[in-house]
């Protein structure tokens, strides 16, 4: 048992759930006219990155595969927050409660995972070319 009784399983789904709610504001945020364009691009970087199924380190990679998840996903969010003004912050996370109840979107799901698959044709493209 951790500390205050709950158990460590519990702890860390706490903690996943407040990453995810955090990734909605700053979702959100994104879309918001007060926050400016560094903040934006930023923040849409950290938004893509952690819901995108490709990894910089791959999963496979023993204990650095979990380094993007565990570290530079979380650090992410917390430099995107900081970037961003409090009261915009504090507005979206009102309107990030009311979203966590909806359906899913599975459209923006597929936008993410069709970006990432362009990328990686470009990519490849791109290789093959220059070392033809």
């Amino acid at each position: 048992m951790a500390k205050g009784g709950l158990p460590i399983f519990q702890k860390l789904k706490q903690i996943a759930k407040q990453l995810k709610s955090n990734l909605i504001v700053l979702y959100l945020s994104y879309r918001d006219p007060r926050v400016k364009w560094y903040a934006k691009w930023f923040t849409l970087c950290v938004v893509a990155y952690a819901f995108s199924p490709i990894d910089f380190i791959p999963d496979f990679i023993p204990v650095l595969g979990y380094v993007d998840d565990l570290i530079i996903v979380p650090l992410g969010i917390v430099l995107a927050l900081k970037m961003i003004p409090r009261d915009v912050i504090e507005e979206n996370k009102i309107k990030a409660q009311e979203i966590q109840g909806k359906p899913k979107n599975w459209f923006t799901a597929a936008l993410f995972i069709l970006v990432w698959v362009l990328l990686a044709f470009w990519i490849a493209l791109y290789v093959y070319n220059k070392f033809r």
